[in-house]
């Protein structure tokens, strides 16, 4: 059973102000892909997971994570966790857990997946691109 908490209507305001779509990061790597003409689709809600690129012509599939909600570091980060723990760390696991059987469920269907955490994204956007483009 998931662990119910109250919280101000302050707090709630700003939770509904996180985006799950065009964020910042997405957006960056979309436009870098543009800029080295590589074809893409954004959000392909019939796969596994939604992700947020895919490239068709090559079957590859792209996820930028957030590290909050995603859980980069979740060893060292899980400990950290100092409000509301009994709700977050339940979650960001749930989380996790549901990435990894998005990722196998891609691949069973002959998918390449590539995940990218935002700060990745921030400072190696070439390295990114260049993962993508290796595949």
């Amino acid at each position: 059973m998931a662990y119910k908490f109250t919280t101000s209507s302050f707090r709630s305001a700003l939770m509904q102000k996180i985006k799950s779509e065009k964020t910042k990061p997405e957006i960056a790597l979309r436009n870098a892909l543009r800029k080295e003409k590589i074809r893409f689709q954004g959000y392909n809600k019939k796969l596994h997971g939604k992700p947020d690129i895919v490239l068709l012509e090559k079957k590859i599939v792209i996820f930028i994570d957030g590290e909050f909600w995603h859980g980069y570091k979740w060893k060292e980060k899980r400990e950290k966790i100092k409000a509301n723990k009994d709700y977050w760390i339940p979650k960001i696991e749930k989380t996790i857990k549901r990435d990894k059987k998005n990722n196998l469920q891609l691949k069973k269907l002959g998918w390449s997946v590539l995940r990218f955490w935002e700060h990745e994204i921030k400072r190696n956007m070439q390295e990114c691109i260049m993962k993508i483009k290796k595949i």
